[in-house]
């Protein structure tokens, strides 16, 4: 049984208060599962993630837009699929290919913030190009368009006009808003990322 395991950690949070973003990434987390067997913060600024292999992109878009938004910071995340072999309490304990390849990956991130891992070297290559053109529009995010994307990826039936009503905003600025964080590429990313993982 495939998962997919998340690695992550925050950038620059020794220069910030953990005040500012631990409850934020605990909330964010816990649309994806419960700690500690889903999700487990450790190292003070570090966590895993453990959900379907399908959702992981849109886990890990959600995660970054969620504390772009609240806390202005941003996120280092590795994401492996592959095998869960030893089931643990905690999800820091269990190991398998998903852990190792999560963790292989993340060794890798370096000037990139978004990485993946699978057993399919050729799909790597491919959805790691993919994630470094992302990430030249995803790390600049300011906290307003990720507050949209956050939305848009959280309710994907809304159209720009219930968007604006929730956020007491106009559709002219959501539009502008959606279109400056390239939600619409990201959309198109996201259906990519679910086909190919799906033939995995």
């Amino acid at each position: 049984m495939k998962t997919a395991i998340l690695t992550g950690d925050m950038v620059n949070s020794q220069n910030s208060d953990p005040d500012k973003w631990v409850d934020v990434l605990k909330t964010v987390l816990n649309v994806f599962g419960n700690a500690p067997t889903d999700w487990e913060l450790y190292r003070g600024d570090s966590f895993q993630l453990e959900t379907q292999p399908e959702k992981a992109l849109y886990a890990a878009l959600m995660i970054k837009a969620h504390l772009k938004f609240q806390s202005d910071l941003d996120v280092r995340i590795a994401i492996g699929i592959g095998e869960k072999t030893y089931n643990a309490e905690k999800i820091t304990a269990s190991n398998g290919t998903a852990f190792i390849n999560s963790g292989h990956s993340f060794e890798q991130l370096k000037k990139n913030n978004l990485a993946i891992k699978t057993e399919d070297s050729d799909l790597d290559n491919t959805l790691n190009l993919m994630f470094q053109l992302a990430s030249v529009t995803i790390d600049n995010w300011t906290s307003t368009v990720a507050e949209l994307i956050e939305l848009a990826l959280t309710y994907p039936d809304y159209n720009q006009q219930q968007i604006a009503k929730r956020l007491q905003t106009t559709q002219s600025n959501v539009s502008q808003g959606l279109k400056r964080g390239g939600f619409d590429e990201l959309s198109k990313l996201l259906a990519y990322y679910k086909s190919q993982i799906s033939t995995l």
